[in-house]
């Protein structure tokens, strides 16, 4: 992921202005002449854009430690006009402000929207993460067991569901029992790397139990971690985004999700080191003969000095209980 490179506010720093003045130079010049990176006499950041005279203003402070406002600016070296500023209020962020300000310089490069439309969408997708920065990065597995959730949400659900009703089931990052919940289905999703097939680690007696009304299904990935696989954790969400992108509610509820599960955009360039293959996908009802262990198995509670069950099953020969290998015939979703 491109970013506002340290240098350029290292040399704006040796030429802190007073008052209200600003300081400012080019701050992606290798991508655009319209962003600027500049400094007040705080030493607070700001990202200027330079607006043409039929372009919409904007407004926005709902962001934690981030506002933009339209200013008119008479800059050194930069004619007098309009600019989307977009102040950096904590300093905590700044890090994640570079990372904002390439994802900027690059929207307003390519023009696909115009600079109050690119400001907005990009606020959108960070505004979810600024509060909880800086962020500790995802764990291996953890990162696995998010992808095999947003691979499930992406090619299964959004295949069949409206991007409204398939986010609101998606209940994993809020700390629900089963990954996806409905009224009447439940789905417990998990990855494995596994070369000797669908095994996969159970985390408790409670984790395979049904809903109280309604069946509980489980969806088991198999992937392989390959230097020129072409699927990583970034480019899937970004997928999920536009998938999404005609429902701004359920993008909403997407971007909080992402935050919950641990997830942040400043650990992007990390996250796309791990490329993965697919290498089988399948859908199995958790009814009597499926593998598992539950708390009627222990009608006594578990042994004495016993504190948790965390166990592996394996679906290599349960075959016979898949009822969906791909999106296309998951009709029960």
């Amino acid at each position: 992921m491109s970013r506002i490179a340290p240098e350029v506010w290292t040399r704006l720093a040796g030429a802190r202005p007073s008052g209200d003045v600003l300081t400012a130079r080019l701050g992606a010049p290798d991508v655009t002449d319209r962003l600027l990176a500049a400094l007040d006499s705080e030493a607070r950041r700001h990202l200027l854009i330079a607006l043409h005279p039929d372009e919409e203003h904007l407004h926005d402070v709902e962001s934690r430690g981030l506002s933009v406002v339209t200013r008119e600016l008479n800059l050194p070296d930069h004619t007098l006009t309009h600019y989307l500023d977009i102040t950096c209020h904590d300093a905590a962020g700044h890090d994640a402000f570079d990372l904002i300000g390439g994802e900027l310089a690059g929207q307003i490069a390519t023009a696909a929207h115009p600079p109050a439309e690119s400001v907005r969408r990009v606020l959108a997708k960070w505004r979810r993460f600024w509060g909880q920065l800086p962020r500790t990065l995802l764990s291996h597995e953890e990162q696995l067991g998010l992808f095999a959730e947003l691979w499930f949400l992406s090619v299964w659900l959004l295949s069949r569901r409206t991007p409204g009703d398939a986010v609101a089931g998606w209940r994993g990052p809020s700390g629900a029992r089963h990954d996806f919940e409905w009224q009447s289905r439940s789905v417990e999703v998990k990855a494995t790397t596994s070369t000797r097939g669908r095994i996969h680690r159970i985390n408790g007696l409670d984790q395979l139990l049904p809903p109280e009304s309604g069946e509980l299904l489980f969806f088991s990935l198999r992937v392989r971690e390959e230097a020129g696989a072409t699927n990583t954790l970034p480019l899937l969400i970004d997928r999920c985004r536009t998938q999404m992108s005609a429902d701004a509610d359920a993008l909403t509820r997407f971007e909080t999700s992402l935050a919950q599960a641990g997830y942040s955009p400043s650990h992007e360039e990390e996250y796309a080191r791990m490329h993965l293959r697919i290498v089988e996908e399948g859908l199995f009802p958790v009814q009597a003969d499926f593998p598992r262990l539950t708390p009627a198995q222990f009608p006594n509670g578990l042994p004495a000095g016993i504190e948790r069950v965390e166990y592996e099953i394996n679906l290599s020969t349960f075959g016979h209980l898949c009822v969906a290998r791909s999106s296309v015939e998951a009709i029960m979703l």
